[in-house]
């Protein structure tokens, strides 16, 4: 670190009392809005958040189901970046009951797991984060489609894998940038 000084000058005071200095470039993420989506795979079946067991999943599901939206009805956090090529930053966030689930990634024995902690999204993150995740349109033929790269890990999205007759939410890591795969694709 240098002990030299450097001068900002203050060029305006935004919304949200956000203060913009000329000639920096901020590298934090800052909320920009939030949308209320439920999010489909590929299959049409609807992501379902159930804490309790650990797990989130594609599942079928009646429209009845749908009405109660338990664990269903997603908060996708969009943020500000300096860097739009990587994609828009997000994070996600779920409702069970009347607790407040958010999206992060950890590692267990050496393998990047998904995880719904219990608790509130921060409005700002300082630097790298383990819950923003790139969205970015899945192919360039179909803008509803979305696919979303683990801002840690460069090349590892969310997907879903069969297990025991469950779609279960993952990290999957993409071998080539330009390769298609359907389990990665994820609409509003």
């Amino acid at each position: 670190m240098s002990g030299e000084a450097i001068l900002v000058y203050a060029m305006q005071l935004g919304k949200n009392s956000c203060l913009y200095f000329e000639g920096l470039e901020c590298d934090a993420f800052c909320k920009e809005k939030i949308l209320h989506r439920v999010l489909r795979n590929v299959n049409s079946q609807l992501l379902v958040v159930r804490p309790d067991l650990n797990i989130a999943a594609f599942e079928d599901v009646t429209d009845q189901e749908m009405q109660s939206g338990t664990g269903m009805h997603f908060s996708i956090h969009c943020y500000k970046t300096t860097t739009p090529s990587a994609g828009m930053p997000v994070a996600f966030s779920v409702q069970v009951e009347d607790k407040s689930y958010y999206m992060c990634c950890e590692e267990e024995c050496g393998k990047m797991m998904v995880r719904f902690k219990e608790g509130e999204i921060p409005k700002e993150f300082p630097g790298e984060s383990n819950v923003i995740f790139f969205k970015k349109t899945f192919t360039s033929c179909s803008s509803r489609a979305f696919k979303f790269e683990y801002s840690l890990v460069q090349g590892m999205f969310l997907a879903f894998e069969e297990e025991g007759g469950l779609r279960k939410l993952i990290l999957k890591k993409l071998p080539r940038e330009d390769e298609v795969d359907e389990t990665m694709k994820i609409s509003f």
